[in-house]
Formats: structure tokens, sequence, C-alpha cells
């Protein structure tokens, strides 16, 4: 079993602002796809890898308090969290080592989830 953790939906208030957000601070394409009923932003790998997608439904909301999910911006974390606050979401933890486990920033996101990013 290489991933353990297959797929991550994360909460959002506004769509193409949740998009537009994590394509900048990933450094690659978020997708949009249109789902009858629904639309989802898909990150890449989601056909290869552990992956996740944005969406937005009745009930859900985004969490700054809740499950803290790492995204991997390995080699390019300091751009990644550059694009943080140009992009609607705000620095809480500026980049700082991690032990043996590299480094990590913790943002909002544009939507008010509480995320990681990591880097070896």
């Amino acid at each position: 079993m290489p991933n353990q953790i297959v797929w991550c939906d994360i909460p959002v208030v506004d769509l193409d602002r949740a998009i537009r957000f994590y394509s900048a601070v990933i450094g690659s394409e978020v997708k949009k796809h249109d789902m009858p009923g629904m639309s989802i932003g898909v990150f890449p790998d989601a056909d290869s890898a552990a992956s996740a997608c944005l969406y937005k439904a009745d009930g859900e909301a985004p969490s700054a308090t809740g499950l803290l999910l790492y995204l991997n911006c390995s080699g390019r974390l300091d751009a990644a969290v550059a694009a943080v606050e140009p992009n609607g979401g705000k620095v809480l933890k500026p980049k700082h080592p991690i032990g043996p486990y590299g480094f990590r920033a913790v943002v909002l996101d544009s939507e008010g989830n509480r995320v990681a990013l990591h880097s070896n």
C-alpha cells in the first residue's frame, strides 16, 4: 500500500477563488471539473497518487482548527509561501524546520482552511 491516504476533500466558499489560490501556491494547475449538480477543483495526479479536490457543498465549511493537511512544495517552499498572501491567503507560521522531516509553513487558504506547505 504505497499511499495510505488516497484522497482529501477540501471545503471552499468560492470555488474559482480557491482554484486560483491553490494553483498559485502549489505551482501546478488545479483543474475545474463540472459534474452533474456540482463543480470541483481537482489537484494534479488525481489518477496516479494521493490527491485532493476543492468543493462547495451545503452544510460544509472551511476550518482553521481541524485536520492539518500537508501539501508537497518540495523544492519550491519559499515560492509557495510567497504566493499565499497575493492570492487571498494568510501566513500563520512562516517557514520553519520540523526536525528530520524538513520544513513547513502553516497558512490559511483563500477560504479559511488551515494547511501546511511542506518541503524536505
